[in-house]
């Protein structure tokens, strides 16, 4: 979560030297010197004798971080050969050569494609037809030779078709400059926005886009308009959002109509409308922000409507005309239920489209304007992902959607609502050849401790026999509302095929049985993310699937943070431990309102300077929790400009955990001194830890040969 202070307490280290000692897997690990810091609050001192490692412009540090990365090499050189192996196999099953299925916009059909060997796409179109001559807008091979990271994010077209708004971020540290480019002559304009959410809005004037700066602490705050043509630095602002709590976005409607303010904290919401053909004309509030009142809106016709949450937990779905937009006259379209949540709608001339999710799984619903007659669309495997993709024209009948599961890779239909007859567009090549039948896929329901039926997705190799020899390994998130999907990885077939059982544990504090999950996992009913997940583990060797020698666990982000939540708990349930990017000094974080996302995350872990919510943090931060007791194998990973997870939590929590652990398994991190909380930017890279992640897995139950 989190950003970068210097801390006046920093007087240095102690390293251990590894010059020399490379691949000796009896060397010791390097040791953080302890420089003890007092934090007290509310009557209560904690001691953090690593609070220094904060200052990444310190040598000492850098130098530190660095000698824990050759540790790392060290100690996983004798898995070299098996990471090289795994890589290859990994990239050798992604099409070099591929390409996205086009989709018609203004007239031009637009894609990208990548050309064999190289890491970034291209960004091109069509005009007219997909018979006509390629246009590349953008060359991202080209424009990121000279970077270690390059991403492009919020490519924009403008309504004529004359020009190309897009984002840069060279750093990871999700900050974007937006450039402009004229797709007529090839001229990129000499002006550059810089600090934004690296998305641009174009106004139906062709000259005018909306953008978002980010304030000091990376939070999107404030919204600009710029002419193209002018000096940015004269940019007229549009909109402050003060409120550190919310983070704002800027879009267009679906019919183009309308430029739409999005403010949003984890509880309220707050939309503001400007007619794109007014430019320069006021913003206008759809309806006042209240706490505890969310909701989007869509725009159709004479009308706009509303997913809301109003006197509705699971949301519902409402109308109101276009010059009447707040809520006392909203009127309801689709009513609330209790056991299926409302997530998202996509409006077509003829038809409605809702995405819901009930009992773990997500539908699709088709709903006929005019007879009112409607269809669930039918998904057979037992766990899956089906959702709405892009669909820009309101005038077709055709739904153009994607579908996974852990047995299908994804695949692009388009599925005409008349008729309910689909074309399929595009399935994701495994190179190499791939039968899902050679794999089975299973759902299963774990009653947690206090009753509560928690869904598991599992997937493995036909054949594979359930007598508790099997290495498992359990994943799960369960933060934010965050639904895990049971998808498709052709990565992982890399573990299957070794004997490997891979299962997502649909914990609570994700969002996947409805509103009532997710805030039975924040605040104050944190720890049942973490009991849910502990008892996914147990069952799963009860049934024989695998066993404590065998079971390994892997989370990134706030799945980290459940990763060491959960050894601190129960570190003999597991064998290996891998924890990417993880939030794990939750208190000391959530105390320092400079850091990114803290103001804004009071709503989902609580707001420390509360007593109430200071102790029961306290009571499960992983770092403030570090016992002296065994631990399982671990392996931790970060990057040096992570912009949501500082690398200093996990270098602390790596620090304590070797002061206090009681055993000899390996404990190891890994910092990407070059990236930020995505990891690599190049499309094969980025499977480089993945392949080392993998490494450790199967070495660590004894299938590294």
């Amino acid at each position: 979560m989190k950003t970068f202070f210097k801390s006046v307490f920093l007087v240095g280290l102690i390293s251990v030297l590894v010059i020399g000692c490379k691949g000796k897997k009896d060397m010791k690990p390097p040791v953080a010197e302890k420089i003890k810091k007092d934090l007290t609050i509310h009557g209560d001192t904690r001691v953090d004798n690593y609070y220094w490692l904060n200052d990444r412009d310190d040598e000492k540090v850098l130098t530190y971080l660095k000698d824990e990365n050759a540790y790392t090499d060290a100690m996983m050189e004798h898995t070299e050969k098996l990471q090289k192996n795994l890589f290859d196999e990994i990239v050798g099953r992604i099409k070099q050569d591929d390409e996205s299925v086009p989709y018609k916009l203004n007239g031009f059909f637009y894609y990208t494609r990548y050309e064999e060997g190289k890491e970034y796409p291209l960004y091109c179109r069509k005009n007219g037809s997909l018979e006509a001559a390629e246009e590349i807008m953008l060359n991202v091979n080209e424009m990121a030779k000279d970077f270690a990271y390059y991403a492009v994010g919020g490519s924009t077209v403008s309504p004529n078709n004359k020009l190309v708004a897009f984002g840069v971020d060279t750093l990871s540290r999700r900050k974007y400059d937006i450039y402009f480019k004229d797709l007529t002559t090839g001229k990129v304009y000499d002006e550059v926005i810089e600090n934004t959410t690296g998305s641009a809005v174009w106004a139906n004037d062709n000259k005018t886009i909306f953008y978002v700066r980010k304030d000091h602490t990376l939070r999107p705050y404030k919204i600009f308009k710029h002419v193209l043509g002018t000096d940015p630095a004269k940019d007229v602002e549009v909109y402050h959002e003060s409120d550190e709590t919310f983070n704002i976005g800027v879009g267009k409607t679906k019919s183009e109509k309308y430029i739409i303010i999005a403010s949003e904290s984890t509880v309220s919401s707050e939309y503001h409308v400007l007619d794109a053909d007014k430019p320069n004309s006021e913003f206008k509030v759809f309806q006042k922000r209240e706490r505890g009142l969310e909701y989007s809106i869509s725009h159709y016709g004479n009308s706009f409507y509303i997913v809301t949450n109003m006197d509705a937990r699971n949301f519902r779905l409402m109308k109101t005309p276009v010059n009447k937009t707040s809520k006392k006259n909203w009127k309801e379209v689709i009513k609330h239920r209790e056991n299926v949540l409302l997530e998202n709608i996509e409006i077509f001339k003829k038809y409605l489209v809702v995405q819901e999710r009930k009992d773990g799984l997500r539908q699709i619903r088709i709903i006929n304007w005019k007879s009112e007659k409607e269809y669930y669309m039918e998904f057979r495997d037992p766990a899956y992902s089906a959702f709405v993709s892009y669909n820009p024209d309101f005038n077709t009948d055709l739904l153009r959607y994607g579908y996974s599961s852990l047995v299908v890779p994804y695949t692009l239909y388009d599925y005409d609502m008349n008729t309910k007859e689909q074309t399929l567009l595009k399935q994701t090549e495994v190179v190499g050849g791939y039968d899902k039948e050679n794999y089975v896929s299973e759902r299963i329901y774990v009653k947690a401790r206090d009753g509560v039926s928690v869904p598991v997705s599992i997937v493995y190799k036909k054949g594979t026999k359930k007598d508790g020899k099997n290495p498992l390994l359990l994943y799960a998130y369960g933060s934010y509302g965050y639904s895990m999907e049971a998808y498709f990885s052709s990565a992982r077939l890399s573990l299957l095929d070794r004997g490997f059982v891979y299962a997502i544990a649909h914990i609570r504090g994700g969002q996947e049985m409805g509103r009532h999950w997710y805030e039975d996992g924040k605040l104050l009913k944190k720890k049942n993310t973490f009991t849910d997940f502990i008892d996914c583990g147990k069952e799963l060797v009860k049934l024989n699937y695998t066993s404590p020698e065998k079971l390994c666990a892997m989370g990134g982000s706030a799945g980290g943070l459940l990763m060491g939540a959960v050894i601190n708990m129960q570190p003999d349930l597991f064998k290996a431990v891998i924890a990417a990017v993880p939030f794990v000094d939750v208190v000391t974080t959530m105390l320092d309102d400079s850091i990114p996302l803290t103001t804004g995350e009071y709503d989902e872990w609580g707001n420390p300077n509360v007593k109430e919510y200071y102790d029961y943090m306290l009571s499960y931060s992983p770092y403030d929790q570090v016992k002296k007791q065994n631990y399982p194998s671990m392996l931790v990973t970060t990057g040096l400009h992570d912009s949501q997870v500082q690398y200093w939590e996990p270098a602390k929590w790596i620090a304590k955990l070797r002061d206090y652990k009681t055993d000899n398994n390996l404990l190891m991190l890994r910092t990407n001194m070059e990236t930020g909380h995505g990891g690599a930017s190049g499309r094969f890279k980025r499977y480089e830890e993945t392949a080392m992640e993998y490494a450790f897995f199967l070495d660590q139950v004894g299938l590294a040969k």
